[in-house]
């Protein structure tokens, strides 16, 4: 039970207003948190949910209103000064150094000179009271995404933090793990700690937290109880309308096999990658296959080999008849399929160009009506088409044409998949299509892939999110350890058969 019929308030935001250029990011926020509450922030991508945790944590400097911490009123200058209040933050995305120990890694963040042997205690006293197992000499490039996490954990609580901030903390999780990362902070709730909870999967904000505040267009719109609310509801919050998620039609009919993979074995350059070992897998016309997995078990790496970023053993990788493990990613986009990697900015698309310039980066070999005569570009047909892609996708935007890098990254993820759908590729390869993309966003890009599966493309979708991939896979798989599992019927598998493959375990004894 929270303390806040007590009247106390550990964090009190007043009229938080900030601005980039034109646009109001959070526009005139109130929002409080009680201790010992786990408190949820919820919206839309582009609500602005990461520019207010930012300036509580230090990152960025609010234009008007202020933050109020035990009651006094406080400039948060800086992310030293947040950890000096008592705010720690957990960030979606890890800043470790691979080639660094746990401890190391700890140590780097801490203020002030430590001592790294009594550090390294500290921080396996610290895992074990809170069940997050943790070898604090393991070098970071070993550990799996789970355990890297436990390290970010530990490395906030450490500095023994009155509010956690925790960013999508589940997104690279097993069920299992994410069972257990429940469970410690049901204990740091106990014991006083007040938790920022921050996440796109409804149904664990239900379970888990005890408030929940609603961000839309920067403004605050309401407060609710999850646990007084459907998962229906809360995403029509957030949206400001009904979310109708993606329904599968039964089991999909096989067509002609569009990939064959034998027998694929890989060795990345990278020494923290991870090696791919005998893949074998076919991929259909008209059927859905999921890859299921933890983060960093050769997920990307497969995605390499398959998109043509890295060249293999030509006879490794067919598209239809055709060997294609030494042809490149123009040449198999050429040969019908399609590809959308995990990494948006720098991967997907150049930050710095414009939306049409980067669909016509990656469309230039395969769409004539790009070009006109003597290879000048068509810059009225890439308007077009860009367009036609933007609106079909509800892509928001500040400008005509703007710069990738100034979409949010919802709306960005929802640019690139628009880009590869428009084309009715044959075969379509995607890494993590709704990473970080809202209820909304989410549901329109499950419903698109499945339309384009339907329509006789086959698809092939690597995914962490295990909702997804069963709302939308006829058929799954697990990749743990760069090896994958025999392909199962969507129907005949469970999450907790799912997770225990995640985790390691063998077919026989999942």
């Amino acid at each position: 039970m929270t303390q806040q019929a007590a009247g106390q308030s550990l964090l009190r935001l007043s009229g938080i207003t900030k601005r980039f250029n034109e646009i109001a990011a959070n526009d005139g926020v109130d929002f409080e948190i009680v201790p010992g509450e786990i408190h949820a922030l919820v919206g839309e991508n582009g609500a602005g949910k990461s520019t207010l945790v930012k300036m509580i944590y230090g990152l960025l400097q609010p234009d008007e209103g202020e933050i109020h911490w035990r009651g006094q009123a406080v400039a948060v200058a800086n992310p030293k000064a947040a950890r000096a209040l008592g705010v720690g933050m957990v960030f979606q995305h890890f800043s470790l150094f691979e080639a660094l120990t746990a401890a190391e890694n700890i140590a780097m963040a801490m203020d002030g000179k430590v001592d790294l042997a009594t550090l390294a205690e500290e921080a396996q006293a610290l895992a074990e009271k809170f069940g997050l197992p943790l070898d604090a000499n393991a070098m970071v490039g070993d550990l799996s995404v789970g355990e890297r996490q436990r390290i970010e954990i530990i490395r906030c609580l450490l500095q023994k933090p009155a509010l956690l901030i925790l960013d999508e903390p589940t997104s690279v999780l097993t069920p299992q793990e994410a069972d257990r990362m429940f469970e410690t902070l049901a204990q740091l709730k106990q014991e006083g700690t007040s938790v920022l909870y921050i996440s796109h999967r409804l149904d664990e904000v239900r379970r888990l937290c005890d408030r929940a505040t609603i961000l839309r267009g920067g403004k605050v719109v309401t407060q609710c109880v999850p646990a007084e609310e459907s998962v229906e509801s809360l995403a029509a919050m957030m949206v400001g309308e009904q979310v109708h998620t993606a329904q599968r039609e039964g089991s999909a009919i096989k067509g002609e096999r569009r990939m064959q993979i034998r027998n694929l074995n890989y060795k990345p350059l990278n020494p923290f990658g991870v090696s791919l070992k005998n893949i074998t897998l076919d991929l259909h016309a008209g059927v859905v296959v999921g890859i299921a997995g933890v983060a960093g078990n050769g997920q990307s790496e497969l995605f390499e080999c398959m998109s043509g970023e890295v060249l293999v053993e030509p006879k490794a990788i067919l598209l239809g008849d055709t060997p294609v493990g030494q042809l490149g990613i123009n040449a198999r986009r050429k040969l019908g399929s399609a590809f959308c990697p995990e990494e948006r900015n720098g991967h997907a698309a150049v930050g710095e160009l414009s939306l049409s310039q980067n669909l016509y980066l990656s469309r230039q070999s395969t769409d004539s009506v790009l070009s006109g005569a003597a290879g000048v570009i068509d810059l009225s047909a890439l308007s077009r088409v860009t367009q036609s892609v933007i609106q079909e996708m509800d892509v928001r935007k500040t400008a005509e044409d703007p710069p990738a890098a100034s979409l949010s990254g919802g709306n960005l993820q929802k640019f690139l998949m628009g880009r590869e759908l428009s084309r009715n590729p044959q075969l379509l390869i995607i890494n993590q299509p709704t990473w970080g993309v809202d209820a909304m966003a989410a549901a329109h890009i499950r419903k698109a892939i499945m339309a384009l599966a339907k329509s006789g493309s086959a698809v092939l979708v690597i995914s962490q999110d295990l909702d997804e991939l069963f709302e939308i896979s006829d058929y799954l798989a697990v990749l743990h350890d760069g090896h994958l599992s025999n392909v199962m019927p969507t129907e005949q598998c469970t999450f907790s058969t799912i997770g225990v493959l995640m985790g390691g375990a063998s077919e026989d004894v999942a």
